[in-house]
């Protein structure tokens, strides 16, 4: 019994000598010979940033992944039964995976990215309970966007390498998306590491995070209030902005069609491009907002200016018409705006000449990207004066000859709303950096495209057109005074640049308290099928958006009696 004992002793004895040797006195011997072996380079992704809202909701934020790969050199044989347990687990095809598993002159292949960690477990217990070798995993983030489809447009989307690929992804990208690390470890011949040889590792950078504009549960709103609208009038497409007056930040800004951006099979082309930066349209009445301005900025109207219109006018060739027949009518500027007179807005404008008309639009900018921060913006059309004949002095006054894109017309008009002063819309308020710290985003551009007396008397005309005898009371909302702007125009195809008879663009844009603005919505509908207008198709999406804002903030009624102009005289 002795002799047995003594013999355990012995035997143990040399273990305790073994491991001692391997982690004290042999290490740096151990770790040399296994770097005769072979070495793997693994990448260490750099979290990327999140997208938030205004009160730090996530829009968009990455979570824990992995990605499976596989070295072929110890699948290859068992390529079919590895095959079937990831296809099981994950849907991948079949075929396409043994053909990895086999890739010959390789010990490295992905076989699935970003897969759910609990998703990957399931994977590699069942191939270790199979005893089938050679699959590894790796940290590969999944970038989700928990809200789906709101706000998917602004957000944008990231790629299978995980770069941005559209909106505020793409826009950001560099900040967004840190700089990744890597880790280069000694392998054994069969692809294991070996824990006690030495290991070269560079952390990732952390990417910096978003705080933009956005009020989520608003953007959700309007998103779901847009989609019915078009849905309601057949039309191609919409889009619905707000604007916080005094500084320009964009609260919403919602566009249908869109996606879901944690789908890929939804991502269709038609509906990824951020049509409210992207897309340029013909405004319509909306822009004798910005006629008006200028004419009172000149000094050349006042509400009460009496205009004298007939019932048709021909320039260069051209009939111009109002939307409604009549004979000679006598309309006061109020009323010209308040009734969308395309004819009193004419006359009225010819006080001014082409270039003053011209200077005064690019000072509302028109014609100019407004550097929101989104990719791909168009600066829209505005012909240079140089080349106007009478017709097209007479139609950009109301609307028609100019393009721009729906963020540029809230911008001008909510320059309105703020006294003349135009502020540039922004969408990234600061920038969370990986330490919790923020910094702000810039201050943006701002100047006085008209007088604070001519946007004044410009706000107070377009109450007018909110009230019974305007072209859209139904945007007005209890208790508060709104003032807006119908849009009714021809529709160019974007196809042939041609209008398209009985096409139209219709909008609407205004702005609350009137008399005391805080925030200006503006709403486009494309190609509504039907007889529906401005006043009557995007009025109403104006006034369930505006109405919850004004409750969500806390705005009071002011209380003020609204003005009394005269339409007629």
């Amino acid at each position: 019994m002795r002799v047995c004992l003594l013999a355990i002793a012995f035997v143990l004895s040399l273990f305790a000598a073994r491991l001692f040797q391997l982690q004290g006195l042999d290490v740096n011997a151990y770790a040399s010979m296994a770097t005769d072996e072979g070495s793997q380079t693994v990448t260490l992704h750099a979290p990327r940033g999140a997208i938030l809202d205004r009160f730090g909701v996530e829009m968009a934020a990455t979570v824990e992944a992995v990605a499976l790969t596989a070295d072929p050199t110890m699948t290859a044989d068992q390529a079919p039964a590895i095959a079937a347990v990831l296809t099981r687990h994950l849907g991948i095809d079949y075929f396409t995976t043994v053909t990895k598993l086999r890739t010959p002159q390789t010990r490295f292949v992905y076989l699935a990215r970003r897969v759910p960690a609990w998703r990957a477990d399931a994977v590699t217990t069942d191939l270790r309970e199979a005893r089938l070798p050679g699959v590894f995993t790796e940290r590969d983030p999944l970038r989700s966007y928990p809200g789906h489809d709101v706000a998917a447009n602004l957000i944008g989307f990231v790629g299978h390498d995980g770069a941005g690929l559209a909106g505020l992804e793409q826009q950001y990208d560099d900040l967004l998306s840190g700089a990744d690390g890597q880790a280069t470890y000694v392998v054994s011949p069969a692809g294991e590491r070996i824990p006690l040889a030495a290991a070269s590792i560079q952390d990732p950078a952390p990417g910096v995070s978003l705080q933009t504009t956005i009020d989520r549960d608003v953007q959700w709103y309007a998103d779901q209030r847009l989609e019915q609208a078009v849905a309601e009038t057949g039309s191609d497409w919409g889009a619905a902005v707000t604007l916080d007056v005094g500084t320009g930040q964009v609260v919403q800004f919602s566009q249908y069609p869109t996606f879901d951006p944690n789908d890929a099979s939804d991502l269709r082309r038609q509906t990824l491009s951020v049509r409210g930066v992207q897309n340029v349209y013909e405004p319509g009445s909306v822009q004798k907002v910005l006629t008006f301005s200028a004419l009172a900025d000149a000094g050349e109207v006042t509400p009460r200016t009496r205009i004298k219109v007939p019932g048709a006018l021909w320039i260069d060739g051209h009939e111009v018409n109002d939307d409604w027949e009549h004979g000679m009518i006598h309309l006061t500027a109020t009323g010209a705006l308040a009734k969308s007179s395309n004819l009193g807005t004419v006359l009225a404008s010819r006080r001014l000449s082409d270039k003053q008309l011209y200077e005064a639009l690019r000072s509302f900018g028109l014609g100019a990207a407004t550097g929101v921060g989104l990719p791909g913006e168009s600066r829209g059309i505005l012909p240079e004066p140089e080349g106007w004949a009478d017709i097209n002095h007479a139609t950009i006054a109301f609307g028609q000859g100019i393009s721009v894109t729906v963020l540029q017309m809230a911008a001008a008009v909510s320059a309105v709303a703020n006294g003349g002063t135009y502020v540039q819309p922004t969408l990234v308020s600061g920038f969370v950096q990986p330490d919790g710290s923020v910094t702000p985003a810039p201050e943006p551009a701002t100047w006085q495209a008209v007088s604070e007396r001519a946007a004044g008397m410009v706000a107070q005309m377009m109450e007018a057109v909110t009230v019974e005898g305007g072209t859209a009371p139904l945007a007005a909302i209890p208790g508060y005074r709104v003032a807006g702007k119908t849009g009714t125009a021809e529709r160019v195809d974007p196809e042939t640049g041609q209008y398209v008879e009985g096409q139209r663009t219709v909008s609407f844009a205004g702005f609350a308290p009137a008399d005391e603005p805080r925030f200006m919505t503006y709403v486009v509908l494309d190609n509504p099928k039907g007889d529906f207008y401005g006043g009557t198709a995007a009025a109403p999406v104006f006034h369930d958006v505006m109405s919850m804002l004004l409750q969500r903030y806390g705005v009071p009624p002011t209380g003020a009696k609204p003005p009394d102009d005269k339409l007629e005289w």
